[in-house]
């Protein structure tokens, strides 16, 4: 089905819910039929058989129709291993894994991706250069967060700057936790981003976080929506919408203080 939306120059997303059971599945039956068995009991062409299926996926060229097919499989990880086997194999074959933890799902982090294992071989080349001026630090910042955070419940003599470090990814943290059916646009995921990496944030309370940003969102639509649209307009930040939202969030830091 999706590959007729692909071919009659129309884009479809197609979700492989899970690829994991398949591939048991797959080595179930070569086993019965006597294949021999390679890695983890899986039989040698459970690669080919990932492979051939997901580059079935494919943006057309204009002579074919221009139509495209996104495939996003979903891989299931025991114990979070992503060196298993299948992990492995899948993730050699996208562009990118997003990585889900259930420690974080439990901790209300949600959605619960684990910066650090997360990957996009495209990077950068998908973001606009809005967002790209405003969130650069923040998958670093994040990570040495987590990491920090797990070694610092082991001690209580932090330096200032680790101190600092944890903080600030306490409230990065709960600033990018998202409801369900709650989707941000593009210039308002940029403004919240910013308030974040340029401090505003630090001052306050995590239980604040969330306050802050929905009454900043909807300060700047109410009364500074000409930035709003400059942002949405050119993807990016000018030298000349910079000034001017700088001061909106600097007017309602001191607000909301």
């Amino acid at each position: 089905m999706g590959e007729f939306f692909r071919d009659n120059g129309m884009h479809a997303v197609i979700i492989y819910d899970d690829l994991s059971k398949q591939a048991v599945a797959y080595r179930q039956m070569s086993l019965l039929l006597r294949r021999p068995p390679g890695r983890e009991a899986y039989p040698g062409d459970v690669f080919y058989l990932h492979s051939r299926l997901l580059e079935r996926a494919a943006k057309m060229n204009d002579s074919l129709g221009g139509g495209s097919l996104t495939a996003l499989p979903v891989i299931e990880t025991q114990a979070n291993d992503v060196s298993a086997y299948i992990p492995t194999n899948v993730i050699s074959i996208t562009d990118g894994q997003i990585f889900l933890e259930t420690d974080l799902f439990y901790q209300g982090i949600r959605p619960a991706v684990n910066v650090g294992l997360s990957v996009s071989r495209v990077g950068s080349s998908a973001q606009t250069k809005a967002m790209k001026q405003v969130a650069g630090k923040i998958k670093g910042e994040l990570a040495q967060y987590r990491e920090m955070a797990a070694f610092a419940q082991f001690g209580s003599d932090l330096d200032a700057a680790t101190q600092k470090l944890l903080n600030r990814g306490a409230r990065l943290t709960e600033l990018l936790k998202q409801g369900q059916f709650s989707p941000l646009k593009m210039e308002e995921q940029v403004v919240s981003i910013y308030s974040g990496v340029n401090g505003y944030l630090d001052a306050l309370p995590v239980a604040k976080i969330k306050s802050f940003e929905e009454g900043l969102l909807r300060t700047m639509r109410e009364k500074h929506g000409a930035v709003m649209d400059a942002i949405r307009t050119e993807k990016a930040i000018s030298d000349k919408t910079m000034p001017l939202l700088k001061a909106a969030v600097d007017a309602y830091a001191k607000s909301f203080a």
